[in-house]
């Protein structure tokens, strides 16, 4: 079976096969990282899956000990976020190939893993601010379409991604309920030079995120998907659970109202990042109570069954081949 798969993103990272496990609060681990990175893509982290820098130190070396292949971290650049200057450190003085931003101006990060070799690609979700990342000088954009878990954008992948392509000087790596090969090889059509894939490596055997979770992955369909305001007062997507239903995914007249008020609006931001942080640590456990905050995107309904990574990685390839194949003798 072929193994590589040239973009420009294989190019710039010096991997195989343009696959990011895209880094998940509370579920990308060491494990992860490490089968995902062996197998030729980019195994990805996020820096707050530890909750002191010093612990995030010490997973980056683990990573860095059991494979000499490229990863990626994640770090979130709002400015209610903590530790993403701790952790951006940690990133430059251990050498990280590739840091991930969300959700705010990702200025420092840029500057400081450039002196170190390091690459940046920034989570977009429109042009607009695709373009000021790019000017800021990252090395690429994850356009978060519609369809993604956790937060994702409005706009069909469909779109976004050759929008985004054509408006662009920097790689466009496309992110939104893709979990086959045959959807990376459309992707790729499309003008994306790499795909990154979150819900299909939830249900991985290396993952210890609670069975449950897992099994509602495997379980769910497109149409279990919804997106909440009540984790951080942005559209996040999430499986449909029953407590969900139970609290609505709605801000409340008075969330919305302070929300609203600029005085107030950091500081709402900063509660409530806290709050959904907590009841998706509680839902991700692997005794989880029955408030089920279960991240996922649209992709679940393409998924069927719980994988080591290493053979979901494999899978994709032969998929990719022969999907490509299909193409050039119709």
């Amino acid at each position: 079976m072929e193994k590589i798969i040239p973009t420009r993103f294989t190019k710039l990272l010096s991997c195989e096969v343009p696959i990011i496990a895209g880094p998940m609060f509370l579920v990308s681990n060491v494990e992860l990282v490490v089968a995902v990175s062996h197998s030729g893509g980019i195994g990805g982290m996020p820096s707050l899956n530890w909750r002191k820098t010093e612990d995030f130190q010490a997973a980056v070396r683990q990573v860095k000990s059991l494979t000499n292949k490229p990863f990626a971290v994640n770090i979130i650049v709002n400015k209610s976020a903590p530790r993403q200057m701790t952790d951006l450190k940690v990133c430059a003085d251990e050498g990280v190939p590739m840091v991930v931003t969300s959700l705010g101006n990702p200025k420092e990060v840029i500057e400081q893993m450039h002196r170190v070799g390091g690459k940046v690609f920034c989570d977009v979700t429109n042009l607009e601010y695709a373009k000021k990342v790019q000017d800021l000088g990252a090395d690429g954009v994850i356009a978060v379409g519609a369809g993604a878990g956790g937060h994702a954008g409005p706009t069909s992948p469909l779109v976004l991604i050759p929008y985004l392509a054509k408006n662009l000087q920097i790689p466009v790596v496309a992110a939104g309920g893709i979990t086959t090969g045959e959807q990376i090889l459309a992707c790729l059509v499309l003008g994306a030079s790499a795909v990154q894939m979150g819900t299909r490596f939830i249900a991985s055997r290396e993952v210890t995120v609670s069975e449950k979770y897992k099994n509602a992955i495997v379980e769910s369909t497109p149409d279990d998907i919804v997106l909440t305001l009540k984790l951080s007062g942005v559209p996040a997507s999430v499986i449909n659970t029953p407590y969900i239903k139970k609290i609505g995914t709605d801000l409340s007249w008075l969330e919305a109202k302070i929300h609203a008020q600029p005085k107030l609006r950091k500081y709402s931001k900063m509660l409530r990042y806290y709050l959904g942080t907590k009841s998706l640590e509680t839902a991700a456990d692997k005794n989880p109570t029955w408030k089920e905050v279960w991240s996922a995107g649209q992709g679940v309904g393409l998924i069927d069954e719980i994988l080591p990574a290493a053979e979901i990685m494999s899978r994709l390839k032969l998929e990719y081949f022969n999907a490509l194949r299909a193409i050039k003798t119709t």
